[in-house]
């Protein structure tokens, strides 16, 4: 499997600023950020599978957009899959007819251009020879990490969370993993914002990935912009066994 980094930004800004999503071979989309707007339409038209970690803006903005940009042109629906909670959100709060159409009933409830599978923490979704499962997370909102699984090789990606003991627990069950990209949102100066937020900053960063017993090559996503720098001198400062390095757009991890 081959993951393409579209965006791992935690704001916009600037030509490198895209939040977060994945492009995973050419037809799947881990989390549907503003970075999915960089694709051209080719490439999207090949998109039939997206999943989402949370409901948060920065994660689910280009959904409505891409499936209103070539949903008419495919033969069949864009599968989102996501836990029930976050599939209600989404519902309940963009495709409602007031932010954007329910495209699950365009042009009919038969022939619908997107559809909601539900996905809930430790189920998995086999795609060929390719198996996603989603693992636990710890957010403002129900969330989820997500482990890929090509056959050969594993990579996990964490989402947005705070430091969860069930995910460290499921990160080392994954006998195969050669990468990992998690989040560290805010510098230790923010901790507490961090802890409010849950999401991590250096040093609780550097404490979840002491207890892992794999050893991937980690990656470090949703740096806020223009503190990037600082956030990573902390993290290298903890001086930690796995030794993170800053995922970039357009990066590209295979395994």
């Amino acid at each position: 499997m081959k993951l393409q980094v579209l965006g791992c930004s935690g704001g916009i800004g600037g030509e490198t600023a895209r939040t977060t999503a994945f492009l995973v071979d050419d037809d799947i989309l881990v989390d549907c950020g503003t970075g999915v707007g960089d694709l051209e339409l080719d490439a999207l038209r090949k998109i039939d599978h997206i999943f989402i970690t949370h409901s948060h803006l920065d994660h689910i903005a280009s959904i409505p957009l891409l499936v209103d940009s070539v949903g008419e042109e495919r033969g069949y629906p864009i599968t989102v899959y996501a836990t029930p909670e976050t599939l209600r959100i989404l519902r309940s709060h963009i495709f409602n007819w007031l932010i954007w159409p329910d495209f699950t009933s365009i042009p009919d409830r038969h022939r619908p251009f997107l559809r909601f599978q539900p996905l809930k923490v430790g189920e998995s979704v086999h795609l060929g020879t390719r198996t996603i499962t989603a693992l636990p997370a710890h957010h403002t909102v129900p969330a989820v990490a997500y482990a890929l699984d090509s056959g050969d090789a594993q990579l996990l990606y964490s989402g947005d969370t705070a430091y969860c003991p069930e995910l460290i627990e499921a990160i080392n069950a994954l006998p195969a993993l050669r990468h990992m990209i998690i989040e560290t949102a805010f510098s230790d100066e923010q901790r507490g914002l961090a802890m409010a937020s849950r999401h991590l900053c250096p040093s609780m960063l550097v404490a979840m990935l002491e207890e892992l017993s794999v050893s991937p090559e980690v990656f470090i996503s949703h740096l806020k912009p223009g503190q990037g720098g600082r956030i990573m001198a902390q993290i290298e400062a903890g001086q930690g066994r796995l030794q993170p390095k800053p995922l970039v757009q357009g990066q590209i991890l295979e395994f």
